[in-house]
């Protein structure tokens, strides 16, 4: 008798094979068998009619805090997510002194947007190292998790006050510091460390995170941290303002490490054709380095929200709305029903020295109502500005109305990134390259503004099933590749994203007819009763972790098999015919 056999389903394995039908068995939390099971399961799955795939791996998310207070990982595990990697972007919250903490709490407010309220009373802060940081979160959840090495951590630890200094250099001595604490964290665990050089992140008094200017010296010094431990990866991140240089830099800092690295890429809107300067470009190096450095891209645009719940809506800089903007949810919105505040708020003009802010306000072609279900390539028919015309009225109206929508509770959609076309053709073309996995979906983050840790829902739905222009698709093995075999590749675990004997049973099966992203709601539910924006999906009948259905349909079965992963992994042994 097998501990699981899940039955009858059409086996996406991964590979990217052609799916076949057959049964998969799973003992001691690996896959035994796949293909036609005779013996029965002490635990069976229905599979008939639906797919069978690998649990989807995702490298980029920010659940460094909430892992020590939520063992469900909250919102990837709702969308077939069985691994996440943390730590990216050069934030965290290890290595750390105790005087530090207020300031990494700080960092990591700005530049992911998770309320430092909730950090510092949902973190019981019992380490102090990174070592000691991964044993303190070493417990059971539901899902796997890895961390990487935050710089920005990393530099105060080492350097105190004058880490946040942009001024100041590390010494010699420090950097060979920093050089030895990479290495021993890519020892205890770690898959490696992460960086910053991108403008757009502050801590939440508005300062650059440390990681910006650090120098050609420091980046090389902990890039040979991964070259003493032999192990890990690096990720990346810049502005590539200054592109030859950048890419030089690059070169550099893989060529110290003698490690692979993972870039993040996006479309601008000021410089929409950029992403394919970058992507050859970290080509070329790749080529010459002779070293795998694969490009993190989104397989949406990366949206902000817009709601009266949320931290941006196109009302926040009227002048009017100042007297609304603390009330509880329930009598703001009261107040927002009466004609007299309405009609205020409509006769109002934005003050603000934020150009984005300026936008949200403003430029309501560029705004669009997100739909139930959501709609993440819509149209210029689509935008606020459309339906106002089309309706006969001022396009700040229509976006009033539409978030008073659901007890006002209804959302706006305003695509930042990867729609500078006004679809999402970019994005097509940034999946289809051999040097890209998707990733960005920042689990765990941006709490009042983006809900993108559905990426892998949408992946598989708007690429595989929904696109408009019916050419556009892709194979849905194909797609799962992508988010199985690909990504965990990137980060070097390679025990998982198979279903195929020896494998880790990390397994889906989902209803592809039924797949969806729910629309997203805002949750009270975080440490301290903080807010966040939650996206549930519909269609996932089961997901597997370690051989144990952790959710059926959604809910969670109370299974909490999910551990931390320790280090890169090999791949199983072929299986002896």
């Amino acid at each position: 008798m097998h501990d699981l056999v899940i039955r009858g389903g059409l086996v996406v394995d991964g590979t990217g094979a052609v799916p076949r039908q057959a049964d998969v068995a799973v003992d001691g939390g690996r896959i035994t068998s796949v293909g036609e099971v005779s013996e029965p399961g002490r635990r069976e799955v229905d599979a008939a009619g639906m797919l069978v795939t690998p649990g989807f791996v995702d490298i980029h998310t920010h659940y460094d805090g909430q892992v020590t207070w939520d063992a469900l990982l909250t919102p990837s595990s709702l969308h077939g997510v069985t691994t996440v990697v943390m730590g990216n972007c050069g934030v965290g919250f290890a290595p750390v002194k105790p005087e530090q903490r207020d300031w990494l709490i700080s960092l990591m407010e700005g530049v992911e947007d998770i309320p430092g309220s909730v950090l510092a009373e949902g973190m019981t802060w019992n380490w102090e190292s990174f070592p000691d940081y991964l044993d303190a979160i070493d417990t059971p959840h539901a899902i796997d998790f890895a961390a990487q090495l935050p710089h920005g951590a990393l530099r105060t630890y080492v350097m105190g006050e004058r880490g946040g200094d942009h001024l100041v250099r590390p010494t010699n001595d420090e950097i060979d510091r920093m050089r030895d604490l990479v290495a021993e964290a890519v020892e205890a665990g770690a898959l490696g460390w992460s960086t910053s050089r991108t403008a757009v992140h502050k801590t939440s008094d508005g300062e650059p995170t440390p990681s910006l200017t650090a120098s050609r010296e420091e980046l090389i010094g902990l890039a040979r941290g991964l070259a003493k431990a032999g192990a890990g990866v690096v990720d990346f991140i810049s502005d590539f303002m200054e592109e030859p240089a950048e890419m030089t830099l690059v070169s550099e800092i893989v060529e110290a490490a003698q490690r692979p690295m993972s870039v993040s890429i996006v479309q601008s809107d000021r410089a929409p054709d950029k992403w394919r300067e970058l992507l050859d470009g970290l080509a070329e190096v790749s080529a010459q380095q002779d070293i795998p450095i694969t490009s993190q891209i989104a397989p949406r645009a990366v949206g902000i929200m817009l709601g009266w719940e949320l931290s941006w809506h196109p009302f926040m800089a009227h002048p009017s709305y100042s007297a609304l903007a603390d009330l509880p949810r329930e009598e703001r919105v009261k107040q927002l029903r009466r004609p007299e505040v309405k009609a205020a708020l409509l006769a109002d003009r934005p003050v603000t020295d934020s150009d984005f802010v300026s936008r949200l306000s403003t430029q309501f072609e560029h705004v669009y109502l997100l739909g139930d279900p959501p709609n993440y390539e819509p149209g210029p028919g689509d935008s606020v500005a459309a339906l106002a015309e089309r309706c006969g009225v001022s396009a700040v109206e229509v976006a009033y109305d539409a978030m008073m929508a659901q007890d006002g509770r209804a959302l706006l959609y305003f695509p930042m990134l990867n729609y500078a076309g006004g679809n999402l053709d970019a994005v097509r073309e940034m999946l289809a390259r051999p040097d890209t996995v998707p990733a960005l979906g920042d689990g765990g983050a941006h709490c009042g503004a983006i809900c993108d840790a559905s990426f892998p829902t949408t992946l598989l739905t708007h690429w595989g099933r929904d696109h408009r222009n019916s050419e556009s698709l892709f194979p849905v093995e194909w797609l799962i590749k992508r988010h199985t075999v690909d990504t965990a590749a990137v980060v070097g675990l390679l025990d998982r994203g198979q279903v195929r004997p020896g494998y880790r049973a990390d397994l889906n099966v989902i209803d592809f007819d039924r797949l969806q992203a729910d629309h997203p709601e805002v949750l009270y539910d975080l440490p301290t009763g903080g807010r966040r924006l939650m996206q549930t999906a519909t269609g996932y009948v089961a997901t597997v972790v370690a051989g144990e259905v952790v959710f059926e349909e959604g809910q969670h079965t109370g299974a909490l098999p999910g551990r931390l992963v320790r280090g890169a992994k090999t791949a199983p042994e072929p299986a002896v015919s």
